[in-house]
């Protein structure tokens, strides 16, 4: 694998976490449930980290990380926006559009695995693929919950 494509594999990543970031901070916001609210800005917290992570990790293989999320996210939570507006905020459909968005993560750090990194770079997006794993895994189950008490 070239740099240019260790970088470009490691920057969309960070796209991937930037746009986790700011999509449970949309789902944050629009959930009407104060735990759920709670449970969403964590998440938010926790791929803005690990975006950061990735940001050090190009910074340190001499290449220049990037800073925003995907234009791809970006459409998907104006698509949530109009959605919740049309529908109103129901937290099990902002459930769902959580849980999206995980299924999305995860086949992007799947892709990055299928390639061959270098030890020091799989390390970290083995151990950030399995929180992403996590956040599917809890999204799902609060999705389940809500629906079995909704």
């Amino acid at each position: 694998m070239t740099h240019d494509e260790l970088t470009s594999t490691v920057n969309n990543l960070i796209e991937t976490c930037k746009d986790g970031a700011e999509g449970f901070k949309t789902c944050s916001a629009d959930a009407s449930d104060p735990h759920l609210k709670d449970e969403l800005a964590t998440r938010s917290q926790t791929c803005a980290t690990a975006a950061r992570e990735l940001q050090d990790l190009v910074v340190s293989l001499g290449g220049k990380p990037a800073v925003g999320p995907s234009l791809s996210g970006t459409l998907h939570r104006r698509w949530v926006d109009i959605k919740a507006a049309i529908l109103g905020k129901d937290d099990e459909a902002i459930l769902k559009e959580c849980e999206r968005g995980e299924d999305l993560a995860l086949r992007s750090y799947r892709r990055a695995l299928d390639k061959t990194l270098p030890p020091e770079v799989s390390t970290i997006v083995e151990r950030q693929y399995h929180g992403v794993l996590q956040n599917y895994d809890a999204v799902k189950k609060m999705r389940d919950q809500h629906h079995a008490h909704g």
